[in-house]
């Protein structure tokens, strides 16, 4: 089974709003330390997850068959089209022509895409028409009782 996706369009550095304010020390998953409650510089995120705007687009997710990769239903992903489709990457793939996000791998000579849900089997290349659309740099999803993306 595959999951489909849905073209957002190509990034565009032009398009993009001002920077946003960037902590300049990490965040701590445990107690927060009072030194650490101000701004230091600007992040602009879009300048951050995207290398390469030419060869780059987002999608947005449908479907849970990468959910143990942290690829949620919804998501927006960043794809790279200028990145080489390798062994342990994650691609947005055309495969007999139906889009799908799942993780290239190799076993012996014989490519595979692998979802992380356990729920959905491997999908063996051979013999099918596949297409890359490009390589996932970037996950965006949003966390629980938040607006989504």
């Amino acid at each position: 089974m595959s999951l489909p996706v849905s073209l957002l369009g190509r990034a565009d550095v032009a398009a993009v709003p001002h920077p946003l304010p960037l902590f300049t020390s990490a965040v701590r998953a445990g107690f927060p330390s009072p030194a650490d409650d101000h701004l230091d510089t600007d992040l602009d995120l879009h300048r951050h997850v995207v290398k390469h705007p030419a060869a780059t687009y987002f999608v947005r997710v449908e479907g849970d068959s990468m959910i143990g990769d942290g690829i949620h239903p919804g998501d927006l992903l960043v794809v790279d089209r200028s990145l080489d489709a390798l062994p342990g990457r994650i691609l947005v793939i055309a495969v007999d022509g139906e889009l799908t996000v799942k993780c290239l791998e190799r076993v012996g000579q014989r490519a595979y895409l692998r979802a992380s849900n356990p729920a959905y089997p491997p999908i063996p290349l051979d013999g099918r028409e596949s297409h890359v659309w490009g390589v996932v740099t970037h996950v965006l999803h949003s966390l629980p009782g938040a607006t989504p993306l």
